[in-house]
């Protein structure tokens, strides 16, 4: 049995951790722990490679950067609530362990708590629902990333020239190996709008959509915006019922292949991410070379940013 998984590990992390909002000494905790000063602090040391007072100045720091980062307490209530007696010690202990003042912390919108330990135990700030706070799980992260940047990059691409849009991509990426590389950006954005239609028509046993020699007037940007509203509202709203009834691995039957072909919904959904995910970042270098660059990198971080989520920065 390793450290980390004796049964006196863990419940020792816990006295630590559950000390933070007191006055207390390591010979309090070890009573709490129905040891000998002597014995609990050779227990600890043992078993978890660090002193209960090295610990407990972690994890005070490591709720204080919690709570510079997600609370609007200010900096010397922080500080005290570290049990730094000013905070001139406080903005110097915090500045040791990361590198940046707890002002700057704040401001920068710092994300990362946890500092270095051998012993992986960390705090862990309260799970506290604000009202009206917005809850995301991976599909809504994954689903509403792609629906975000389609519409913004098509919204962008409605002030391009029909000249811009055709310019033939000098990009030799294949998203298929049977496939030939997109032509334009045109083709580009047609074909992230066309990965959904299909795959709604699939799941749902609907008509495939026109795929060869489509008419022009389905195929201008704002002809584009109106499609994916369409289709991704529907595949949106198919893939949040298999989510909802927790259904990823069950399968169905696509009619429009030849022959008829099984897949998961699962699957699916992570196709349809992973290669509009790839269309993406060949939109974005291709708006670069027609002289219309959009700002962003076609992250995740961005749509969250967009809901006024806060997300880590690297």
């Amino acid at each position: 049995m390793g450290r980390s998984e004796h049964p006196e590990t863990e419940r020792l992390s816990q006295l630590v951790l559950g000390s933070l909002d007191e006055q207390t000494a390591t010979g309090d905790l070890a009573r709490r722990a129905y040891r000998s000063r002597t014995q609990f602090f050779r227990l600890f040391q043992a078993l978890i490679e660090e002193s209960p007072a090295a610990m407990r100045r972690r994890f005070l720091l490591e709720r204080a950067a919690w709570q510079l980062g997600r609370t609007q307490q200010s900096v010397t209530q922080i500080a005290l609530d570290a049990n730094y007696a000013s905070l001139e010690a406080f903005t110097r202990a915090f500045g040791k362990a990361y590198q940046v003042t707890p002002s700057l912390y704040r401001r920068m919108g710092c994300w990362r708590i946890h500092l270095p330990a051998p012993n992986k135990f960390h705090y862990c700030g309260p799970r506290v629902r604000v009202k009206g706070e917005l809850t995301m799980d991976l599909f809504d992260l994954f689903a509403g990333t792609d629906s975000w940047y389609t519409r913004k990059l098509l919204d962008h691409a409605v002030s391009l020239t029909d000249e811009q849009l055709d310019r033939q991509l000098q990009s030799t990426s294949k998203i298929f190996p049977w496939d030939k590389p997109d032509q334009s950006l045109r083709e580009i954005l047609e074909r992230m709008v066309l990965t959904k239609e299909v795959w709604v028509a699939a799941i749902s046993g609907g008509k495939m959509p026109e795929m060869e020699n489509p008419p022009a007037e389905t195929r201008t940007p704002t002809a584009l915006l109106a499609r994916a509203e369409q289709s991704d509202a529907e595949f949106n709203r198919l893939l949040r019922e298999v989510r909802d009834r927790g259904t990823w691995d069950e399968t169905f039957v696509d009619a429009l292949c030849e022959p008829p072909e099984t897949f998961t919904f699962g699957g699916t959904f992570a196709h349809v991410i992973t290669f509009n995910a790839h269309r993406r970042l060949l939109a974005l270098d291709a708006l670069q070379h027609v002289g219309a660059p959009l700002a962003g990198m076609g992250c995740p971080s961005e749509y969250e940013a967009s809901l006024g989520v806060r997300s880590p920065k690297l």
